[in-house]
């Protein structure tokens, strides 16, 4: 039995979500007459109440659009050192928008007000333009931090007060949203676009869903066709995506349960110099040296359980779907036995 911790993007489809994508009708996106793309689209867009959506490949791809649609070269976006698309999308900002970034040192990966406000450069000719925010909900990096929807709104003010963009990268929204009780509409109220991804928690096995107004969505699609993002009968992935939203967000408290569990775990063991604090489905922790991430994970391996490095002394486990209570007291149990 292999339990794999090593991201909630190695889940597989389900049988039931199988059969929708299967009975998928479709047809050609590219020129909008996949009717279950539409669907899926209007879905979303409607679910945060804002005018239209965009269906994508990949969450990286629906942040790079947005930072394209949001900026004009010569800006600068506003993030946490933590965001994913600062830390894990290549450098995207810099040659698909042609911006700088300034960083933000947040708790956990989670920014406030009052930081976005000062990191607000003024108006010179040698300075960069301030001109977008972008948050992530949860923080990957951060070890699944949440931002609660006070914090948003006040970050929010902040922008609307400077006139810049909020963005936010929802890859794991839903994770934050089953814990906090929030609605993605109140969310949704709050950003000027919301990324959103089916093939985390939620089990779809490919996409992610851009969010925003209509003239926003119009330019974002041109800018998806020149990224090679325009997709033919994408409808079977869609599918997969609308089954995922219809089924799939209420379980992810299950994932939550067992990161806690494995996160109490670890808490016991004599060589973890510090977990960050579990709110998701994400378990980062620091091991004591002299025990490496390398011989942790090759330990791991040998008993059936496999996760990733994640800095030079820290490990990170995620839960998701095809992660059963059975595989993560197995999971307990091996941890318990290394000495």
């Amino acid at each position: 039995m292999l339990i794999n911790l090593l991201s909630d993007t190695v889940t597989k489809p389900t049988p039931a979500m199988q059969q929708a994508m299967w009975l998928a009708e479709v047809g050609d996106d590219v020129f909008r007459e996949d009717p279950t793309v539409n669907a899926l689209e209007a879905k979303c867009a409607a679910m945060f109440g804002h005018e239209a959506a965009l269906f994508c490949p990949s969450g990286t791809m629906t942040n790079q659009i947005a930072l394209k649609v949001h900026t004009r070269p010569l800006d600068e976006v506003i993030c946490d050192e933590m965001s994913h698309m600062y830390q894990y999308e290549v450098g995207g900002y810099a040659l698909h928008a042609g911006i700088g970034v300034k960083l933000l040192k947040g708790e956990n990966g989670i920014i406030n007000a009052g930081m976005v406000e000062a990191a607000i450069k003024p108006r010179y000719d040698w300075l960069p333009k301030s001109s977008l925010v972008v948050i992530e909900n949860t923080c990957n990096k951060g070890g699944g931090g949440i931002y609660s929807l006070d914090n948003i709104r006040a970050i929010r003010q902040v922008c609307q007060k400077h006139q810049l963009a909020l963005h936010l990268d929802g890859a794991r929204l839903f994770n934050a949203l089953v814990e906090t009780g929030d609605t993605p509409a109140a969310i949704g109220a709050e950003v000027d676009s919301v990324s959103i991804c089916l093939s985390k928690g939620l089990g779809a096995p490919v996409g992610s869903v851009l969010i925003g107004s209509q003239s926003f969505i119009a330019e974002a699609r041109r800018v998806r066709k020149v990224m090679g993002g325009g997709m033919r009968q994408a409808g079977y992935l869609a599918a997969a995506g609308i089954y995922a939203l219809d089924h799939h967000v209420e379980r992810l408290r299950e994932d939550h349960l067992h990161a806690r569990q494995l996160a109490a775990a670890l808490a016991e063991m004599p060589w973890v110099e510090h977990i960050r604090p579990v709110q998701t489905n994400i378990v980062i922790f620091d091991l004591k040296a002299p025990l490496t991430p390398a011989v942790f994970l090759d330990y791991l391996s040998q008993n059936g359980v496999k996760a990733t490095v994640f800095g030079p002394q820290t490990i990170r486990f995620v839960t998701h779907l095809d992660v059963t209570a059975e595989m993560v007291g197995k999971a307990v149990e091996v941890i318990r036995s290394e000495k």
